[in-house]
């Protein structure tokens, strides 16, 4: 099984990576920052192909599609999990950040989902595998970018594994609520502290990375982790209207 993840050089793409790897799939790790892929991939045991590949630019984020596919076989499963992250005033985003924001959380997976899928479907078989976030079904205050990029993301995801119904193909849309990461501890940083910040329930990489795996191999439709994510997509509206009551504030700027 030859399996793709973007965003593979740190945090919950690493893990998937690795996880992947010791169940014994073959793996193809994306991201921009080669010196830290090829740590990973010394690391992983299995066969690995490193596609050090800055897909910020829309117009080529496949171009690395056809060398993995070259080295490893077709994309089996294929794991969206780049992404970026802004915390603020969104008065203070800049529109080419936002609009850069939404292309990698959002267009960039559907671009990267619709070149694999062609295949997948001639084969019929193959897992597509959307990282969306908790913020898509409980958006806080000053990530408008994020919410709309995670939401878009969770929308399409759901959409396609009806799509997809009658097929061999699968879609697995994963909710992440607060992972303990580099990305998440930089982010906790736009806010004041708060009970919300402190008693949030927290999971880890490693934990999210096993259910993914799960997930694919059981074709589960969706991963929601850690517990109170569950809670938030069969309780959305009430869920929501306690966030926008506990929310945390924004720290001044």
């Amino acid at each position: 099984m030859h399996v793709a993840v973007t965003g593979a050089s740190s945090g919950i793409g690493e893990h998937i990576a690795r996880e992947f790897a010791r169940a014994g799939a073959s793996v193809t790790l994306v991201a921009r920052r080669r010196e830290a892929l090829d740590a990973i991939a010394r690391d992983l045991g299995s066969k690995t192909h490193v596609a050090a590949h800055d897909l910020g630019d829309l117009d080529r984020a496949t171009d690395w599609i056809p060398s993995a596919e070259a080295s490893l076989g077709p994309i089996d499963v294929l794991v969206n999990n780049a992404g970026a992250h802004l915390s603020g005033p969104t008065s203070e985003v800049t529109p080419a950040d936002g609009e850069r924001l939404v292309s990698l959380d959002l267009l960039v997976p559907l671009r990267l989902t619709r070149y694999v899928l062609r295949g997948m479907l001639a084969r019929n078989a193959g897992t597509i595998v959307d990282v969306s976030a908790l913020a898509a079904l409980i958006p806080l205050p000053g990530m408008a970018h994020y919410n709309a990029a995670k939401a878009g993301l969770a929308a399409a995801s759901e959409s396609l594994r009806t799509e997809l119904r009658a097929t061999k193909v699968h879609v697995v849309t994963v909710y992440p609520g607060y992972i303990d990461t580099e990305m998440a501890h930089a982010g906790e940083k736009a806010y004041e502290s708060s009970a919300a910040l402190r008693f949030m329930p927290r999971g880890t990489a490693a934990e999210l990375a096993v259910r993914v795996r799960r997930a694919v191999e059981r074709r589960e439709a969706r991963v929601l982790y850690p517990y109170p994510s569950a809670i938030a997509l069969w309780l959305n509206a009430p869920m929501r209207w306690l966030a926008e009551r506990a929310a945390p504030s924004l720290r001044s700027r």
